[in-house]
């Protein structure tokens, strides 16, 4: 139960909301609406996702952390489209334990997020509900005109890449629920990463310089390579062994028999927020010279070919993975 009483909606939003409004676009959160004014030569892109605890976070999560997790995920999906964010519109669906602190615990994550990625509030909603806390955010962005980075696009010769790091999120999970057995300063880089993953924000603008198609991993790297291959009506081939693997799930990989399984686990587990994309042979040089400006791990892991679907490999042979990634209701 609340540890005091909370206010009503609207001295919820004066008191906590208002301060995280833009100056100009929000109206102070004190309308109906936002208003943004159009950029000339540039395209808006909006995403939206929603978080439900008991599925996305865990019921135990800090909310500050939580509400970080909520802006990260919808920066993955503009990264993933070489967008550059600057706003978003928030709906809070508050459960009872969601008392006046914990409010406050949510806005001082945004706050801190909003910061570091350079984007404010512009208008949303808050309502209590009787069920678990969910949270759904709606953030808009830029590109230059016609240059947003779809799922389509990838091309016969084309090449796979990765950013980052697969697996570290679903083993996060696994950290958070004590499933694992591993060094304790590993199982908590592991939490943090499932708690509030790092969006690639800083490579979209070669994303969309290079990319032919793209798409960020959260349901799973197969999975999502999945949807990118079906929008692009081609095949992915994907060695499991040239999978990306962290020092902490490298340790939690050393220590699996089964090294096949293990790799399908980390590739289907989701959570990671990395950008899986398809970009040409030539550009593969000044791909990875970019990537290591920004001090960012860039991995190879297959090539596009005529076909359909992901063919996952490993030591050689197709694999046959039969869950492929989460799969919402």
């Amino acid at each position: 139960m609340p540890a005091v009483d909370v206010a009503g909606e609207f001295e919820t939003i004066r008191r906590l909301f208002a301060p995280l409004a833009h100056p100009e676009w929000g109206r102070g959160l004190k309308d109906d609406v936002a208003v943004v004014p159009s950029k000339p030569g540039h395209d808006l892109v909006l995403t939206k996702d929603a978080i439900v605890e008991g599925v996305h976070f865990l019921p135990t999560d800090r909310l500050d952390t939580v509400a970080k997790k909520l802006l990260r995920v919808n920066l993955s999906d503009m990264a993933a489209k070489g967008a550059e964010a600057f706003g978003y519109l928030l709906a809070c669906h508050w459960s009872e334990r969601c008392g006046w602190p914990e409010r406050m615990t949510f806005v001082d994550g945004l706050r801190v997020d909003q910061k570091a990625f350079g984007v404010a509030l512009l208008g949303g909603d808050t309502v209590v509900t009787p069920g678990p806390a969910s949270f759904s955010m709606t953030l808009l962005g830029w590109t230059p005109k016609g240059r947003t980075v779809a799922r389509a696009g990838a091309r016969v010769g084309d090449l796979v890449f990765v950013t980052g790091f697969i697996g570290d999120g679903w083993l996060g999970l696994q950290g958070a629920q004590d499933k694992l057995s591993l060094e304790p300063d590993r199982i908590a880089a592991l939490v943090e990463q499932y708690r509030t993953p790092a969006p690639r924000v800083e490579f979209a603008p070669t994303i969309r310089d290079f990319a032919s198609a793209s798409i960020d991993v959260s349901d799973g790297l197969i999975a999502d390579l999945g949807h990118m291959a079906e929008a692009s009506g081609v095949r992915m081939e994907i060695d499991l062994e040239l999978t990306p693997r962290s020092a902490a799930g490298q340790a939690w990989f050393d220590g699996r028999v089964d090294e096949q399984a293990a790799l399908e686990k980390l590739v289907t587990g989701g959570d990671d927020y990395e950008i899986a994309f398809t970009a040409r042979a030539a550009d593969e040089a000044v791909l990875r010279r970019e990537a290591e400006k920004r001090h960012l791990r860039l991995s190879r892991i297959g090539r596009v070919t005529a076909g359909q679907g992901v063919v996952a490999r490993f030591a050689g042979q197709p694999v046959q993975i039969d869950r492929p990634g989460f799969t919402h209701g």
